[in-house]
């Protein structure tokens, strides 16, 4: 599985439906900022885009009207929720003779938290034939894209709350998780981390936490509040990281990324990061939440990724859905022809 920073093929989304239960009486606030993502991601690179029926294509279609048109594309497979991290397939490049692969892995809502969710789950099957990729069929593991993050050189980086869930993989050992994952995306060491933060309901994503953003260098969420219920669970994450080491032996580099503000809406907090960016061929998108702690990550994240533009974009009605612009986005990678 490459990087993220490496070179992509395409971006895949999945478009939202007016009945979506991510969004529970804010579609049509949402609509507008999911859109301006979209077509950020089109100003970089190939933006492909799921949707259900010609109709969805014509309405999307509108809205993407700022979009580069040769650099959109739409593909009639239908999903269930917008999250496409986490249902999409996740593309692979097969070394031994270049050329595309994908896994799909099991998708099971969460943790059983949504229903329905089978169109959610053949979603990654389809995307696959879409472009001709090898399909790799790993249904029996359950498995969201949010839930790893990988430095392209052998070393994964997850967490306990989440995969070693039993909403998940009930039967499975970690040792054994360890080797699903070794095996299916051709890494050699998986580092683990523990919770997540309050109001994330994956159980803990790891891309809601820390991020690869070079091969040796991981930014992990860091709470400054003391009182704040984040700050114990990412000091311990944060300590984690600072003894580890990469795969072939080297020390991790460990960045300090800031947390938002607190965000509450009726009543629920919710899980609002600044680690949950998306990186483009040539940008990186950022979620801002009108805070002058934007400024702060902004200025991380200019720091960690000198060649490429950091892009703002308001995340306050999308963290509605709890998540972001990661969990919105699949990268395709480019393969050498």
């Amino acid at each position: 599985m490459p990087a993220e920073w490496e070179l992509h093929e395409a971006t895949w989304i999945s478009w939202p439906h007016p009945a979506t239960q991510s969004f529970p009486g804010s579609y049509a606030k949402m609509l507008p900022h999911y859109a301006r993502m979209a077509v950020e991601i089109a100003r970089a690179e190939t933006l492909r885009v799921n949707v259900a029926d010609a109709d969805e294509e014509n309405l999307a279609r509108a809205l993407l009207a700022d979009a580069p048109p040769d650099r959109v594309e739409f593909f009639h497979i239908p999903t269930d929720e917008p999250w496409t991290r986490d249902h999409g397939a996740i593309f692979l490049r097969r070394k031994e003779a270049p050329r595309l692969a994908a896994v799909n892995f099991g998708f099971n809502a969460w943790g059983w938290k949504m229903s329905p969710f089978e169109e959610d789950d053949n979603a990654a099957r389809l995307m696959a034939g879409a472009v001709s990729a090898k399909l790799f069929n790993r249904d029996h593991f359950v498995l969201e894209g949010g839930s790893i993050d990988v430095n392209g050189t052998g070393t994964l980086l997850t967490t306990e709350s989440c995969l070693l869930n039993p909403n998940r993989n009930p039967s499975l050992s970690k040792e054994q998780i360890e080797d699903v994952l070794c095996g299916c995306l051709g890494v050699t060491k998986v580092l683990w981390l523990g919770d997540g933060i309050a109001g994330d309901d994956t159980d803990g994503h790891v891309d809601v936490i820390a991020r690869f953003v070079n091969e040796d260098t991981v930014v992990t969420c860091v709470e400054e509040d003391p009182d704040d219920e984040n700050y114990e669970p990412l000091q311990i994450n944060l300590d984690r990281l600072l003894g580890m080491t990469l795969a072939d032996g080297r020390p991790l580099r460990v960045v300090k990324l800031p947390m938002p503000p607190k965000i509450l809406r009726e009543g629920r907090r919710l899980p609002a990061t600044y680690a949950n960016f998306y990186i483009t061929n040539s940008s990186v998108l950022l979620p801002a939440y009108g805070d002058p702690a934007d400024a702060w990550a902004e200025s991380v994240l200019r720091e960690v990724f000198p060649a490429r533009r950091i892009v703002p974009l308001d995340c306050s009605e999308i963290i509605w859905g709890l998540g972001g612009f990661h969990c919105l986005t699949q990268q395709q990678p480019a393969i050498p022809r």
